[in-house]
């Protein structure tokens, strides 16, 4: 079954918003370090949206997921760009494995009794 994105994406941010109630200052600081990120001007907004989609997926956001991928395409981003990002996202992961991987065996090669 696939998942009605506009539908979660409405709701989270409707619960942001009720948190946000609760703890003001939290949600003012995540603005901040989001709107800091985008200061300096060196990337376009569009970009700034497929880097935080290829975040979202190695982070596993579901909320990211939802909000990023509209962001993402309000700021002009094909599917083709998008599915570029989540490629480099899916070879960073399987490339974080692979060089976890070499450290559990450096691990294991320590081991007393192996």
């Amino acid at each position: 079954m696939m998942n009605d994105w506009n539908t979660y994406r409405d709701s989270l941010l409707e619960r942001v918003g009720d948190f946000a109630k609760q703890s003001p200052d939290v949600l003012r600081g995540l603005t901040t370090i989001d709107h800091a990120a985008a200061k300096t001007g060196h990337l376009e907004p569009k970009m700034h949206e497929l880097i935080a989609l290829a975040v979202a997926v190695t982070t596993r956001c579901d909320g990211c997921i939802s909000v990023h991928t509209k962001k993402a395409v309000e700021h002009g981003a094909t599917l083709g760009e998008i599915s570029e990002a989540l490629g480099v996202a899916v070879a960073l992961n399987a490339g974080a494995a692979l060089t976890y991987s070499a450290r559990v065996l450096e691990a294991h090669a320590q081991l007393p009794n192996k």
